[in-house]
């Protein structure tokens, strides 16, 4: 007997509160069977572009057929759409408000449907948790054998909200690249959108980020002393900055959206 697809949850409810333990068991009553991973639950607060950043660094990881539900959704309640997307061997359940941008980028023959089928649905839908009531029901029937057709109907993808991503930028001189911080990890470590791949030769380059001195782009921690700065490729492939046993956010003050420069030293 063949397993059922994965089902892998990515939000921003946190672990305090019972959110994502109540969507586990909505999954778990339409499909006994459905095997469920969490992605993270530490997205920050409503921010889509976070979520869309470690979701395309993500899907690479999981098998074919997995079943992505991605929860981070500012305007619940509200008259944005939620929708189910099959794109390449995976599948996705999120609201229509540019979370899956990378996803359509990467995947531009995508098939996407509304998610208006209340057959698929929880009864009496709370205006503020469509993550247990909309998309966790969604992700069940899909991992069940639901043709993602079924609950909805079509969208072009052209009409599926998209936002815009950053791009990293050549500096005016030709000798790097202007990035920003786009997200915060667990220990305070700043992952920039600065490829690691940018640097292959890995010789002569450094990261500036607020009036922290030029950072070279080390291999690992140990290569600086307790509570140095540093910059390194992360298992991301982006270069981030931390610093050694302690919190780089919180002790350099550096926040997501800060602009940071990536550029080649003449040795």
């Amino acid at each position: 007997m063949l397993q059922p697809p994965l089902i892998v949850l990515m939000t921003d409810f946190g672990l305090e509160d019972a959110f994502v333990g109540v969507m586990k068991g909505v999954i778990a009553s339409i499909r006994r069977a459905a095997r469920v991973i969490d992605l993270t639950h530490a997205i920050s607060a409503q921010n889509v572009r976070q979520a869309a950043f470690h979701l395309e660094r993500s899907v690479g990881y999981f098998p074919e057929e997995t079943i992505f539900v991605c929860v981070v959704d500012p305007g619940v309640g509200t008259a944005r759409r939620a929708i189910g997307v099959e794109a390449g061997p995976y599948r996705f359940i999120a609201p229509d408000n540019g979370l899956l941008t990378p996803i359509f980028e990467r995947y531009p023959d995508a098939r996407c449907h509304e998610l208006t089928n209340v057959a698929y649905q929880l009864p009496n839908k709370s205006a503020t948790f469509h993550g247990r009531d909309l998309f966790s029901p969604a992700a069940a029937h899909l991992a069940a054998g639901v043709p993602i057709e079924a609950f909805g109907p079509a969208i072009p993808l052209t009409e599926c909200a998209r936002m815009k991503m950053f791009r990293n930028r050549p500096l005016d001189d030709g000798n790097g690249w202007q990035g920003e911080i786009i997200a915060t990890d667990h220990f305070g470590n700043l992952i920039t959108t600065l490829e690691g791949s940018m640097i292959a030769d890995g010789v002569g380059w450094t990261v500036t980020v607020g009036n922290v001195p030029p950072l070279p782009i080390l291999r690992t921690y140990g290569e600086v002393e307790t509570a140095q700065p540093l910059a390194y490729i992360g298992s991301s492939g982006m270069i981030e900055i931390a610093i050694r046993n302690g919190n780089a956010s919180k002790e350099l003050g550096i926040g997501e959206g800060q602009r940071c420069e990536l550029k080649r030293v003449h040795l």
